[in-house]
C-alpha cells in the first residue's frame, strides 16, 4: 500500500516539473544581435581600450 502512493506521488510530481519545463520554455525568447547597444561595444578600460568589442577580442 505504501509503495503505491509513493510511486503515485513521484508520478504527479514529476509530470507537474514537465509542464512546468514546457511552459519556461515557451517564455524564452532568442535574443537579437545588436540589440540595445550591445554589438560593437566600445571597450572603455583596460588592454583593450578604445577597440571595438567583437569576436576576435572577446574569444581571448
Amino acid at each position: 500500500m505504501r509503495d503505491t502512493k509513493h510511486l503515485e506521488s513521484f508520478a504527479r510530481q514529476r509530470v507537474q516539473k514537465e509542464k512546468e519545463k514546457t511552459l519556461f520554455k515557451n517564455k524564452i525568447k532568442a535574443v537579437h544581435k545588436g540589440a540595445n547597444g550591445t554589438f560593437e561595444y566600445t571597450i572603455k578600460e583596460g588592454v583593450n581600450k578604445g577597440k571595438i568589442a567583437d569576436n576576435r577580442i572577446l574569444k581571448k
